[in-house]
Formats: C-alpha cells, structure tokens, sequence
C-alpha cells in the first residue's frame, strides 16, 4: 500500500493494483504500446497478488477504465435502497463478498466498481482544474472519475489494502464524497482474513460501513447498523488499528 502512496510524488510512475487477469492484460498492453510504441517515459508499477481465486469474464466495454482507473465491474440487484463499492485489487474480493451480504441480509443494491489507479484518477483531475483554472472562460474539462459516476446514487465506501490517503485523493470528484476503508496502522505478519478483519477492510466491515453511511443519510435505522455489527460478528470494541 505504502508504494501506491509513493508513486503520487512521482509523475512518471503509473501504479496499478488489479484484481483480476483480464486487467493486468489490458495494463501490460497498454504499458508496451505507449513505452516502447509511442516512446513516453514512464514507468508501470503494477501490484500482483499471489492469492489463488477464480478470474472472471472482463465485462464488455471496460478497457478504457481499467487504464484510466476506474470501471464499473458488477451490479447486484435487490431493494430499491442502492450504495457504490470501489474495490482494489485483492480487496475487490471482499467488495463482491459485501455486495452479495448487502443483497441477502439486507436487500440493498449495490454496484461494485474496480479502482485499478487512484493515482492515475487523481492526476487527470488535477489536470483539468489545473486547466479550468488557466481557461475560466472555455467551458470546464471534467475529470474522468467524475464523468463515469454522474448520475451514480447512494454513498461511495472504498476498502483497499492501502493507507486511506491514497484512497481520499479522489474524494473531491465523488458524488457526496468517498467514505474510505484502509490498512492505517503498522503491518504485522497474520494470515489474510484476520489481518482483513484487523485493518476493517473485510466484507463484514465493508457491509457495515455501507450500512452504516446509509443511516447517516437517514436511508436506515441507526439500530439495524447496530444489529449488523453484531450478526456480522465484528466486535464494536475491538482495537482501532491504528493505534494497535
């Protein structure tokens, strides 16, 4: 996560964190055409993980997101009550896990959308309000993040395996803001799912924060968040990581 955080303070490194094979694919090709291709400099950090998981299908249409950062990846369909997940890299795993708790327990809709580059994402906004600011009289550039989420409903809850800043860069753009799960704190040598549960970026606390930015919308009761907390069997009283 730390590295993801670095590569902000560099220009030429583009960092990457996919989930699946389809978007590594579309990233290598990407890098290959523009470095060796067009001659940019530049540098392609890409994060792989070596958790073995099933791969699925790339949805259609979803190149140009991958590269830019950002791609709608699933919708799950249930009550009218809708939330937007961003999900990266491994952790998108967990995003989909929350999606399908969200629709089984709770009946809330969700779409899930894999960020393969928040850095990426947050340097194209600050291009075009770098140029706004330059040209007030052209009408306004509009940030990619922005554009693919126009018109997206519910709260935005991102978990991922980085510090939370990386994460908050592009909260700015998002709708109502992001609200952001991330690995704060200092790391220690555990296994996945209990390390995921220590740093509340799980599918059960993924499934709460949901939940619970939805009561602070007045979408839901503040005592079925309360109820979830329980069923889900996180404990309200465990440490917070980052003072662990």
């Amino acid at each position: 996560g730390h590295s993801h955080l670095n590569a902000i303070a560099f220009p030429t490194v583009r960092s990457y964190d996919p989930a699946f094979g389809h978007e590594i694919t579309v990233i290598v090709v990407d890098g290959m055409k523009k470095l060796y291709e067009q001659g940019e400099d530049g540098i392609y950090y890409i994060t792989v993980s070596n958790e073995n998981y099933q791969h699925p299908p790339m949805p259609a249409g979803s190149e140009e997101g991958i590269i830019r950062g950002i791609y709608p990846f699933r919708q799950r369909q249930a009550g009218p009550t809708q939330v937007q997940l961003f999900g990266s890299g491994a952790i998108l795993r967990e995003v989909l896990r929350a999606q399908e708790i969200l629709a089984e327990k709770y009946n809330i809709s969700s779409k899930a959308w894999s960020v393969t580059s928040y850095t990426e994402l947050r340097r194209d906004a600050h291009a075009c309000d770098r140029w706004n600011m330059f040209h007030p009289t052209l009408p306004p550039r509009v940030p990619y993040i922005s554009k693919v989420l126009e018109g997206q409903t519910g709260p935005f809850i991102a978990a991922s395996d980085y510090v939370r800043a990386v994460t908050e860069q592009v909260s700015p753009y998002v709708p109502g803001g992001l609200y952001a799960l991330g690995t704060d704190g200092f790391g220690r040598s555990e296994i996945r799912q209990p390390l995921r549960r220590h740093f509340e970026v799980d599918a059960e606390c993924v499934t709460i924060a949901a939940l619970y930015q939805l009561s602070k919308r007045d979408q839901l009761d503040r005592g079925v968040v309360a109820q979830a907390v329980n069923d889900l069997g996180v404990n309200p009283e465990k440490i917070d990581p980052i003072r662990a």
